[in-house]
């Protein structure tokens, strides 16, 4: 099973009818849409990788962490849409769930999909109860006000911003719980593993600064140029264009340095060579428009 088809089937799952039977109406077809279909699954594909580098010999545990953390990354972006935050009416080439059902729907869909992805990671704890405990306080950790995605929305409440702590709880926090989260689910140890998350959710948010900045909105399939209308602290507002993609290249260039030693060690560097690869397709992308 290709690792795209195993994160699917495994989302669909969490999701299905059945798991969702005595869900209102509404709200138990609001879940599945802020789901599906999906982004790129970065986050629950380098999870994934992670594990398989590190055994992956509990793969039901390894998938439940997957679902977890994609659920609460929809959660986040359903959040985002939100009048509040960015009052954005696309998300992935369709109108946001505020838009296409309403505002407080969206906000107890938004709540349900992270409470979700907690329910699945308990599920597993029977199975192995040590590492179901330990993905659910990493996963709370990494999402939380206390340097988690939380705590990265509330920043931009702030009048005075710390542009690499902002940077590193709205997109890092993410990414960190992907590589540390695929390492506990194989039975590994997490702390190795912060380096080459918090450099790729640095990659990626620098990268997503300079889209906003220079892709237009029908390329991306949602609203572009929100960082300047929200005036929200960015790397293209700090170190210009010239700047930020240079200091993306230099966070990407020690990434595959960064990846601890592991069985699949070849193999992973493999990925995040890809992934480095797309994440400075910028001018391509913006050239399409």
């Amino acid at each position: 099973m290709s690792m795209d088809t195993r994160i699917e089937s495994a989302l669909k799952a969490a999701l299905s009818p059945e798991a969702l039977a005595d869900c209102p109406p509404l709200l138990a077809s609001s879940l599945p849409y802020a789901v599906f279909p999906g982004g790129a699954r970065i986050r629950p594909t380098i999870l994934l990788s992670v594990a398989m580098a590190c055994g992956d010999d509990k793969p039901a545990v390894t998938d439940a962490a997957a679902v977890a953390l994609e659920l609460m990354h929809c959660a986040s972006l359903v959040h985002d849409d939100l009048p509040s935050f960015d009052d954005a009416d696309m998300r992935r080439g369709k109108p946001s769930l505020h838009k296409a059902y309403n505002e407080p729907l969206a906000v107890l869909a938004g709540d349900s999909l992270l409470i979700r992805g907690f329910e699945v990671l308990a599920a597993v704890g029977p199975e192995c109860p040590d590492r179901s405990l330990k993905l659910i306080s990493k996963l709370g950790q990494l999402s939380g006000a206390c340097g988690g995605i939380c705590a990265g929305q509330a920043w931009e409440s702030e009048d005075k911003v710390d542009l690499a702590a902002y940077h590193q709880s709205k997109t890092g926090a993410l990414f960190i719980a992907a590589t540390q989260m695929g390492a506990i689910a194989a039975g590994a140890e997490p702390e190795p593993w912060f380096d080459l998350g918090m450099r790729i959710g640095s990659a990626f948010q620098i990268a997503d600064d300079l889209k906003d900045a220079l892709v237009p909105a029908e390329v991306m399939g949602k609203p572009a140029g929100q960082d300047s209308t929200h005036q929200r602290p960015t790397a293209v507002q700090t170190m210009g264009i010239a700047g930020a993609t240079k200091h993306l290249q230099d966070i990407l260039a020690g990434a595959i340095a960064s990846i601890p030693s592991c069985p699949g060690e070849a193999k992973l560097a493999q990925l995040v060579q890809l992934y480095a690869q797309k994440i400075m397709d910028i001018p391509a992308a913006a050239d399409r428009s």
